[in-house]
């Protein structure tokens, strides 16, 4: 199914039209009409300059400046704040202002004489509503996935549930979720449910990863795959992975300044959900040496079926100040998800160099993979040929992208293309 958003714009216009015989019922018209209008549905037209029957007012700030134009885009009308008058005094009347034909209604309006004041706010567009203004919504990422996707998907996003509501997802080779914050380049992954924006770095033009690091500096245990751990739990927490040390350090000297810009609600799933089987999970193993499969391996590996759902609250990192998750980080940034990389068109075992996530690198992902019958701890990666992988240990030098989520309530500009990306306004 697709469907098309409209963009939440108000456009205004100098003319205004009295529709309706209903709302406009006088017997003799008082007013002086203008030689161009004509007569709708028995009700009379009026341009705005020939008449006194309207006063408009535009926010600026705190306060409100006379004009003598409504808006021509983003204002919407206070009608809390407008009010009609009849001799000085004030009448019950209920006004509305339609932005596509450009349409004020005042119901009832019955006495000659009769004013109206009309407010209009600055309307506050945040990121989703920019983002998804004629977007086309489609549901194609649903269920299991099993192939690449290369296609070009300029002007398409995918919506897919998550731990929020409604995530809307980024996948093939869109040209128009390009961002530029903190002096880097960054791509959207998605609209998180809760309208916050994730972002994977994508550098400064001379490379799409920060440095590269081993995940972590052993392997020989399971809980090595975890970008957190601690002995002998499969959720452990009170240890730093060494990719979370240098992704922390990155973020105090490059993003801390811009931490006002940043969700400390959204996370990044670490999802550490054990299976002693390979086919079905089964909540066993998870600790030591003992062969284990996890979360996304039964997903990606066997079902290819993706998810959002973080399994388990303690994969869920988050910051103190979150309402869910662990709430265990230093700082809000973390790895894109082995699942998210298959909603995006990566397959493991198959190659992909047409869609926004290949950089011809090997970089990691935050997702656990598997402990093997030699106590050797694997986490998902993405291969320099673009395909999802778990191969190779944690010990493994690999690029670090760092994933961050921007504030739901952000303000954008541009058009989300490498030439115009989205900007942050204030």
């Amino acid at each position: 199914m697709e469907r098309k958003w409209k963009k939440n714009l108000i456009i205004g216009a100098v003319s205004i039209g009295l529709l309706t015989a209903g709302i406009l019922t006088y017997n003799k018209v008082m007013y002086q009409k203008s030689t161009t209008n004509t007569l709708i549905n028995n009700a009379e037209n009026y341009e705005l300059n020939n008449t006194n029957l309207v006063g408009v007012y535009i926010q600026e700030g705190e306060d409100y400046t006379k004009t003598d134009t409504i808006p021509e885009e983003g204002y919407t009308l206070n009608q809390e704040k407008s009010y009609c008058k009849v001799n000085d005094s004030n009448i019950d009347a209920t006004i509305s202002y339609d932005a596509e034909t450009k349409t004020l209604s005042v119901s009832p309006l019955t006495t000659k004489g009769t004013k109206c004041y009309l407010y209009f706010d600055e309307q506050k567009m945040q990121a989703a509503d920019i983002i998804l203004a004629d977007k086309t919504i489609s549901t194609a990422r649903n269920g299991a996935i099993t192939g690449t996707l290369t296609t070009n998907t300029t002007g398409t996003v995918y919506s897919v549930a998550d731990d929020w509501g409604t995530s809307y997802v980024y996948a093939g080779a869109p040209t128009d979720n390009w961002v530029q914050f903190a002096g880097y380049y960054w791509r959207i992954i998605r609209i998180n449910g809760d309208g916050s924006i994730r972002l994977i770095y994508n550098g400064t033009g001379t490379s799409t990863q920060i440095q590269t690091s081993a995940f972590n500096s052993t392997h020989t245990d399971n809980m090595y795959v975890g970008y957190m751990y601690q002995n002998n739990q499969v959720h452990g927490l009170t240890t730093d992975s060494t990719i979370k040390i240098e992704l922390d350090e990155w973020y105090e000297e490059n993003l801390q300044s811009h931490a006002d810009k940043i969700s400390t609600e959204a996370g990044f799933c670490g999802d550490r959900q054990p299976s002693t089987s390979n086919t079905t999970s089964n909540g066993s193993g998870g600790t030591g040496s003992t062969i284990t499969y996890y979360g996304a391996y039964i997903r990606l590996v066997t079902n290819k079926a993706p998810t959002f759902d973080c399994q388990n609250s303690s994969d869920l990192y988050t910051v103190a100040s979150s309402s869910q998750g662990n709430k265990v980080l230093d700082y809000p940034i973390g790895l894109i998800t082995a699942d998210e990389v298959a909603y995006a068109g990566g397959v493991g075992g198959q190659n992909n160099n047409g869609y926004y996530l290949y950089t011809n690198s090997n970089y990691w992902t935050m997702s656990p993979y598997s402990v093997n019958a030699g106590g050797y701890a694997y986490v998902f990666n993405v291969r320099p040929l673009g395909g999802l992988d778990g191969n190779g240990g944690v010990t493994i030098a690999r690029g670090v992208r760092p994933v961050i989520n921007l504030k739901a309530n952000t303000k954008f500009q541009g058009s989300g293309t490498i030439d115009s990306p989205f900007e942050i306004v204030a």
